[in-house]
């Protein structure tokens, strides 16, 4: 896959991860697509380094979109962990 194909499916990976984890975020939506790009690349590289599951080169393979999601997921919890700011 190329780069625009990653670029397009961490925005779709980093939407889902913010419907899988609902709340606010301190980077908003923007933040948060950002994040879902990130996490895309980030998550290609731990299945492919460390989980011997290289990414496809197909843009509709499961084990890509589910390594993308995980890593938007990760990401955004990290994110949520240093940069949220509790409003009570």
């Amino acid at each position: 896959m190329g780069i625009i194909s990653w670029i397009v499916l961490g925005l779709l990976a980093g939407a889902t991860a913010k419907l899988l984890l609902p709340g606010r975020d301190p980077g908003g939506f923007i933040g948060t697509t950002l994040i879902g790009v990130a996490g895309a690349f980030v998550g290609g590289w731990i299945s492919a380094r460390f989980l011997d599951r290289p990414v496809a080169d197909h843009f509709f393979d499961g084990a890509t979109w589910v390594a993308a999601i995980g890593g938007s997921l990760v990401l955004l919890i990290a994110y949520r962990i240093l940069f949220g700011h509790s409003r009570r």
